[in-house]
């Protein structure tokens, strides 16, 4: 079975005639029906429904589009406030290339009250994907222009929706003068470079031949979940022949479909000029159909150097390369041009701007330098600054209230566990987020391993911005002692312990079946986290799920960030976790959560959830869980019951478990696992 396949020689066939700016063709008139047909907060448009997602809406279904079709929605703004944040800024040029500019956020709409319309003529550009219907009327299976769209209410987006006009009916006997309703058709087709493409309906019902009595059939889509049939049975309307699409399912029936793939991206409106990967059927609504690939800091005080650095990141950002090097060497008129965009530079002396200037202007890395700093980099590197910061409590009292980071070094309690060395009260805190692209069938364990598999964002590969989120919230920093920790760690492996050896069996498995179609190059044993970082992932768990009883906040708004890594020539060991809570739509949080880092509240708050560590409701089946071949679960002593959280609030999809590194438990063998905390008589 073969499809038509562009023709290669090209990055990119794109028409550059249609272009995406629906909010430009309600300004002209040129319809009547409204672009507004849904939204998001901008966390769920960075981690769920961002560029190239699929995003539900109650009657259909949308795909964010590429960063290219935002530039018309931005230029209904004469300044746009990017978000200034040089050491994540960095990491983005480092891995899509110097020509990054900025952080932008997204395109924010406020709610409309009564005649208020500011914020109107924003929002985020999206098609509709995918363009295949069918009709719940008739069967009818269809492309999206043999259907009628109605959006026409101001306040109600949510009944926006596709219709078949002069339904028959199954029964042609309908009575609907409006139409019936048509809901998207869910099979597609993708492959592992990121590429996603509509089924091809017909060359399947016709094994990949044309139907013998029309050019273009009409063709039906048949629901037949009943019974022993699985799935849909796609229909001929012209020629009577019918396929179930059961068939396309599995290895087998992969091979059944087109085997070369058209290199398609819908939110590109594009494709590539050739793919050399396989596509596969994927559903509507699969779990791997987009996987973000993003980067987060939390924003520490700024050094002078840092500062400097800012402020060219502001320049370049406001300005852009070609008129800073247009004025550059005219200070009086970067300060003028800086004053007209509300940047304040009096306090700034000329020597430093002269030294911005220079930065934005300085040569970029050359592209085999900047081949070997991505091959080199870690994401930990993103962590050690926060780690040390947070090293060095007598710079706390001389914070300023500038950049949304507030800490406190918390007295400990007198009772506290003597493996708890510190505790570190966040009384406000700024987290920056940026989607540096995304994936699609695999995710990849870096955005590293393997560059072409990340999903550009621009037709060209080289956006010169990308969408970034500021989130505001608190927290608690608990750290452990560096020495016991090291202690304990080499007890589990040195000699490793039959435990341990079970997990890097099970993770050699797990990343070669995981990780199949992209880093198949990358060692799996260099990327298991050390034992200490499985000790603050599962004590962090543990502390997440008593503190969402106290706190005032959900379970599921909690999130971690675990500073775990051994000693190298690069940085020093770290032990320990921050537990916090951030929105992305206000000015910060309540108070509830860094109020339990009070001495007497966190002592017994320690205290219980240790306790509740000890026991699952699946033990002893739980407390002795350990993977053996063929098994590749990443989890030991860990399960829904007593350990595991939230997708929004662990960081490793609660992978890399095991309570009986936290307290000693019963293990299959018999032998002792050393707990870091011991027995939980104890407490």
């Amino acid at each position: 079975m073969t499809d038509v396949l562009p023709e290669s020689g090209e990055d990119m066939l794109h028409d550059e005639h249609e272009l995406l700016d629906p909010l430009g063709d309600a300004e002209e008139g040129m319809v009547k029906n409204r672009a507004k047909v849904g939204s998001a907060r901008p966390s769920s448009l960075l981690y769920t429904y961002g560029p190239g997602a699929i995003m539900d809406l109650p009657n259909f279904s949308i795909m964010p589009a590429g960063l290219d079709d935002w530039e018309p929605i931005w230029k209904r703004r004469e300044h746009i406030r990017p978000i200034i944040e040089p050491r994540l800024l960095d990491v983005v040029r480092l891995h899509l290339g110097q020509q990054v500019d900025a952080l932008r956020p997204f395109p924010w709409q406020p709610k409309r009250t009564g005649m208020f319309n500011e914020g109107s003529d924003l929002g985020v550009p999206a098609r509709v994907f995918p363009q295949w219907f069918r009709c719940t009327g008739c069967d009818y299976l269809g492309p999206l222009t043999r259907f009628s769209y109605t959006n026409t209410h101001p306040f109600r987006p949510d009944l926006a929706q596709f219709t078949h006009k002069n339904c028959p009916g199954r029964g042609g006997k309908s009575t609907k003068k409006s139409g019936s309703p048509a809901v998207p058709a869910q099979h597609l087709l993708t492959c592992a470079n990121g590429h996603l493409d509509e089924f091809p309906y017909s060359l399947w019902v016709h094994r990949g031949m044309r139907c013998s009595k029309a050019e273009l059939p009409d063709m039906k889509m048949r629901d037949a979940n009943v019974g022993k049939s699985v799935g849909s049975t796609i229909a001929c309307a012209s020629c009577g022949q019918t396929r179930g699409m059961a068939e396309a399912q599995g290895s087998v029936g992969r091979e059944k479909l087109p085997q070369r793939c058209r290199g398609r991206h819908p939110h590109l409106n594009a494709f590539d000029g050739e793919c050399d990967a396989r596509p596969a059927l994927i559903m509507m609504g699969a779990s791997n159909l987009w996987f973000a690939s993003t980067q987060s800091i939390i924003v520490m005080p700024r050094t002078e150097a840092e500062e400097k650095e800012a402020l060219a990141d502001r320049l370049r950002a406001e300005f852009g390369v070609e008129q800073i090097r247009q004025f550059g060497n005219q200070i009086d008129v970067i300060k003028a041009l800086a004053g007209a965009r509300n940047i304040d530079l009096a306090d700034v002396a000329d020597g430093d701007i002269a030294a911005a200037v220079a930065d934005v202007l300085a040569p970029a890395d050359s592209e085999q330098e900047q081949q070997a700093k991505r091959a080199a980099w870690d994401p930990v590197d993103l962590l050690v600054p926060e780690w040390r910061y947070l090293q060095k409590p007598a710079l706390f009292p001389q914070q300023q209230n500038t950049n949304g980071l507030m800490v406190t070094e918390t007295q400990r309690h007198g009772d506290l566990h003597p493996m708890i060395s510190r505790v570190v009260a966040v009384n406000q805190m700024k987290k920056v987020n940026a989607v540096l692209g995304f994936t699609r069938l695999d995710e990849m364990d870096r955005v590293n391993d393997l560059a072409s598999r990340l999903v550009k964002l621009t037709r060209n590969g080289k956006p010169t911005w990308v969408p970034a989120t500021e989130d505001r919230g608190e927290g608690i920093f608990l750290q452990l002692d560096l020495d016991a920790v090291a202690s304990w760690e080499n007890s589990i492996l040195s000699p490793p312990i039959s435990v341990w050896k079970a997990h890097q069996a099970a993770h050699r498995r797990n990343f070669e079946r995981r990780f199949s179609e992209t880093a198949k190059n990358v060692d799996p044993d260099v990327r298991l986290p050390a034992p200490r970082y499985w000790l603050l992932h599962t004590l962090s768990h543990a502390l997440i799920r008593e503190m969402a009883m106290f706190s005032g906040y959900g379970a599921a708004s909690l999130s971690e960030r675990i500073y775990g890594w051994t000693g190298s020539p690069q940085r020093d060991a770290a032990a320990g976790l921050l537990i916090c809570t951030t929105a992305s739509d206000s000015e910060g949080t309540l108070g509830g959560l860094v109020a339990l880092s009070e001495p007497e509240r966190l002592h017994a708050l320690l205290v219980s959830a240790l306790r509740r560590a000890s026991r699952c409701s699946s033990d002893p089946v739980c407390a002795m869980r350990t993977p053996s071949a063929p098994e590749d679960f990443l989890h030991g002593a860990a399960c829904h019951c007593c350990s595991f959280a939230s997708e929004t609030s662990c960081e490793k999809a609660n992978r890399f478990l095991d309570r009986r590194f936290l307290l000693d438990l019963p293990t299959a063998t018999g032998e002792a696992v050393p707990g870091f905390f011991g027995s939980v008589d104890a407490f």
